[in-house]
């Protein structure tokens, strides 16, 4: 296999003309040693991410394959730490989506003269263009279509798909007395039509248990052993 891509926090690999193996790390995003999912940089190496991360990927993608959600997945080698996905294009050079059910993270650092930290919102979805140089900026609908990147026809599939796969999260989380408050998506076209692609785990998204902040690698375990 042919290394096409060396990501943050796993490395990619093309299979065929169709299909690509995505390996997992043990790389996490975050600042000066702190875990945190809106960041684009490796921030700590945690043992054991890798392998939370392709079993709680798994365990959401075949949940949300079985409801007919749009998703590049194929299957999972979780004792390998590896996942094998149809190939998609992505949008531009890449393009995630954050939605947010609390205002936490980047979102009160932007807005926190208009909420209150931890503030209810519904089913918010932001979009950014994948750029580390300007720390991923925001654009809006409008944007995305003036610079074709996406068309407003792709964006309004896009959020749809967005609030969908984030309730199916959220209500297996809430099944392990978790609240998401905010989770990172990314997504592509795969035939043209829009699909879920990257990884569902700890490492992109937060989530409270009785008001307390659950780890990564911690919220991994509740969800599939707890």
């Amino acid at each position: 296999m042919k290394k096409i891509y060396t990501g943050k926090t796993k490395d990619v690999y093309e299979v065929d003309d169709k299909t690509i193996l995505l390996k997992f790390k043990d790389d996490v995003t975050g600042k000066d040693g702190v875990f945190d999912p809106g960041e684009n940089q490796v921030g700590l190496t945690m043992e054991g991410a890798g392998n939370a991360a392709v079993s709680m990927t798994k365990f959401f993608y075949e949940k949300l394959n079985d409801l007919g959600l749009n998703t590049h997945f194929i299957s999972a080698n979780t004792d390998e730490n590896e996942m094998t996905v149809r190939k998609a294009k992505v949008f531009g050079k890449g393009v995630e989506v954050i939605l947010r059910y609390r205002a936490v993270g980047s979102f009160i650092r932007r807005y926190g003269d208009y909420i209150e930290s931890g503030a209810e919102l519904p089913a918010y979805v932001e979009l950014t263009l994948k750029d580390d140089d300007k720390n991923d900026p925001l654009i809006t609908k409008e944007g995305l279509a003036v610079l074709q990147i996406m068309t407003e026809s792709q964006y309004d599939e896009l959020v749809q798909l967005t609030k969908e796969i984030g309730q199916v999260v959220k209500d297996e989380l809430a099944k392990k007395s978790m609240e998401l408050y905010d989770i990172k998506f990314e997504f592509g076209l795969i035939d043209g039509k829009v699909a879920l692609i990257d990884e569902i785990s700890g490492g992109n998204m937060r989530a409270y248990k009785d008001g307390t902040y659950v780890e990564p690698l911690q919220l991994e375990k509740n969800l599939l052993q707890g």
